[in-house]
Order: C-alpha cells, then structure tokens, then sequence
C-alpha cells in the first residue's frame, strides 16, 4: 500500500503524525508535578510555617547568600486577605504562603493551591544585603508588624513591616490589591548595597513543552527567558520592565514599567535561574503573584501581558489568543469560541490548502506517466530527472507545490495548540456535556 503513495502524502502523514505524537506524549507520559497544597484547616496550624535551612540558595558573585544557620521554622506574623487570594507573611518579611481562593484554583482534594516554592531558598521579598555581617544580622532579626491580619478591599489595604538591625531600621510598606498585585516601598535609615527577590517559581503545573523559569522584559521591550536548568552564569539587567519567574500557568514578578530595574539572575540549585533587583535606600516598585490570566494581568497594565510566554511562536499565538478572547466575548463560553476560531483559521488558511490540493491532483493525474518514465529511465538517474522535469514543465505541475503550502500552515498549527495549552482562562471552563475544564 506505501508503493501507491505519493512523497508529497508521505510527507503530509508524517507531518501529523508528528504533531500528534508530541501532543499525546505531553498529555499521557510527561509527569506532571502535584499542585503545591497545603492541607492544614484552622487558622492556629496556620500561624507557622516550615521553610528549608537556606544554606545553598546562589552561586553568585553579585548576591550575598542567606546564612547556614537561618531558623528553619519561621513564624508568620500578617495575614493578608482578599476575596482571591491570602497571604501569609513570615517573621522576615517576606511572603511565605500565597493560596489562590477561586474554586478553579482547587486540586481534586478541594485543597487550595499554594503558589510558593521554597525548594529554593528564596521567597519573595527576600531581602540579600551586600555586607555579609549585615545580612547574617538581617536573617537573625525578626520584623514587627503593624497588623496582623488585613482584610483587602477594592481601594487596596497596607501593612507595615519594620526591622531593627545594627545601626540600620529596614522598612516595608505592603499595600495589596484585590487582582493580586502589590505595591512594595523599601525605606533604609541610611544607604547600604541590597538585592531584594520576587522569589523562585511557582512550581504548580511543570511539563517539558511549556516555558518554566525567569523571564525579563528588557528595557527595549524585548523578552529574555532562561529556561529551568539553563543558567550557567550571572545575567545583568540594566532598566528591566519586567523580572519575572513562571511556571506554565502561574507567575511572581516585579515591575517598574516607567524607571526599569536594575536585576541579576543568578544560578540556584539544578541550574535554575534565580531573580534578584538592586534596591535603593528609598526603593518603589510593584509586583505580582498569581495565574497568567491576560484579562487580569491587562487591568493592572496592558504591558504585564507580556508574562504570558507561548515560545518560538508567541509572534502568531498572541493575536490567535486575542482573537479567542474576541470570541469568548461573543458567545460567553471558552468551547464555542475555541470551535470557532479553529472555523476562522481553517477559512483564512484555505487558499494555501486548495493550492496544496490542486497541485497535488495535478501531480496525481502525471502518476501513470511518472511510472512509465521510471520504467523506461530507471537505470538512468539523470535521464529519469530531466524527462520528469520536462514532464512538470509541460503540465504546469511543481513537485514542491503540494506540500509547500502544508508546511507553511504547520507554525500556526502550532502556534494554536501552544495558545490552547498556556491558556490559564481554560482552567474550569465548562464546554458541553461531561465536559468541565477545557
């Protein structure tokens, strides 16, 4: 039966083949990593958090490493509530829980979702002074509150957190918002050299086609990202928008869309990279954690969508998910508006396809006079190409021009399952019948 395809149906075949093997092999034999829970229900089992020893947090000339002996266990001393989300603040001022409160952000147990990795040693933050003596004082030192649980409504709420160490007060003003972003001022009683962190990534949906790691918003708009396991050296940033770290649906981040920010990433542990912003004695910037949802990110500002990482094809993906977003609008249901766009794409990608089909029908009707010449000429190699080329020429058939057009549709192919899969607003989207979550 091979004998009677064409190489053009071969090469078409394969080409789906392959697209599909890549997505069953991503769906059924990638592990995916459990969502980071925490099942502990009363407020009181709330009150203390275990954090690792940060006894190997970088490998970095830049950032001071966190002291071998920081308390293993670490007391949280503010609570920060909103209708979305809580978090839960430890003795050294740095976000140690973050839970998502919608029912879509709940594992199969109805266990909320716990954005925070410590596997690292870093949470967010994490301030890393550049005098060892002063940094080992600054893990040692507990912060003061002054709240310890904040109800969070549409105008924002603040807390204030301060912390007394040798001949230095280090002061944080938190104010949340409801969307999940925040805004941080770091005040010094007088100037000293400092890194503070968004933290490590959220380690909560991890697979091997999809981006995982840091992701920075140049000061020329252009995105850099280092993949999980990639670091080799320290990367500097000078006036960066946007520092980021991301799984495939979740993020932390800190921004300065008008002023930049000056930022390291550093090698942490398995060559993941680490994010870290040089600081200032009187220090404003904004940050974010929460799922890389667009119509959320927007709303706190347009340019924070660009955390939304689709890979080689994000060029032709972001408008194919603006155009879904379009038509979710229209018809209020994620599975009609996918159904929908696949209808648009197909129309707008018939021509290629009819010009595919109408060479292929051409080079179908030579196939008898192909095998005649193959017959004739087949112990002649160049005779056989020159005849079959005059063969082409005669016809007005090109060999080439039915699976040209194909390839040519393959990137946006591609490029509509990356927006299918990095879609956070499919999460809980029922569709039709038993179908739930798209």
């Amino acid at each position: 039966m091979t004998d009677k395809l064409t190489p053009q149906v071969r090469i078409i075949i394969a080409t789906v083949l392959s697209f599909l093997f890549f997505a069953l092999y991503d769906h059924f034999f990638i592990p995916k990593n459990p969502p980071m829970t925490d099942a502990n229900t009363s407020v009181a089992a709330e009150q203390k958090v275990v954090t690792s020893a940060p006894s190997v947090t970088t490998n970095s000339q830049d950032v001071t490493a966190a002291p071998t002996n920081a308390t293993s266990t670490t007391e949280v001393i503010a609570t920060i509530k909103a209708a979305s989300y809580e978090i839960q603040i430890d003795r050294l001022g740095r976000i140690a829980k973050m839970y998502l409160q919608e029912g879509k952000y709940k594992d199969d147990k109805g266990e909320r979702f716990q954005l925070i990795d410590a596997s690292q040693n870093l949470l967010p933050l994490e301030i890393r002074f550049k005098d060892k003596s002063l940094n080992d004082d600054a893990f040692a030192m507990s912060y003061s509150t002054d709240k310890s649980t904040v109800e969070v409504d549409e105008k924002g709420a603040t807390v204030v957190l301060t912390q007394l160490l040798s001949g230095l007060s280090v002061t944080k003003t938190l104010t949340f918002y409801p969307n999940g972003n925040y805004d941080i001022h770091v005040m010094l009683s007088s100037p000293k050299e400092y890194f503070i962190s968004p933290g490590f990534r959220p380690h909560v949906a991890i697979d091997s086609y999809t981006f995982h790691g840091a992701l920075i918003k140049k000061s020329d708009d252009t995105i850099q990202t280092i993949d999980d396991g990639s670091a080799k050296s320290d990367l500097h940033f000078s006036a960066a928008k946007i520092v980021a770290a991301a799984d495939k649906y979740y993020t932390t981040f800190f921004y300065s869309l008008d002023k930049g920010l000056n930022s390291v990433v550093t090698i942490g542990k398995d060559k993941d990279p680490l994010l870290f912003v040089q600081g200032e004695a009187d220090f404003k910037l904004g940050g974010y954690i929460g799922p890389k949802d667009h119509k959320l990110l927007h709303s706190i500002h347009p340019g924070l969508t660009d955390v939304v990482e689709y890979g080689f094809f994000t060029f032709i993906a972001k408008p194919l998910f603006m155009l879904l977003s379009y038509l979710h609008g229209i018809f209020g249901n994620w599975g009609w508006a996918i159904v929908a766009m696949t209808i648009i794409v197909r129309l707008v990608l018939y021509p290629l396809t009819y010009k595919g089909m109408v060479s292929m029908n051409k080079l179908k009707e030579l196939a008898p006079k192909i095998k005649e010449l193959q017959k004739k000429y087949g112990d002649d190699k160049q005779k056989l190409n020159m005849h079959m080329m005059e063969l082409y020429k005669k016809h007005g058939a090109n060999p080439m021009g039915g699976c040209l057009p194909i390839l040519l549709q393959i990137p946006v192919f591609f490029a509509v399952y990356r927006v299918l899969q990095n879609a956070i607003e499919l999460k809980g989207a029922e569709w039709i019948l038993w179908i739930n979550d798209l």
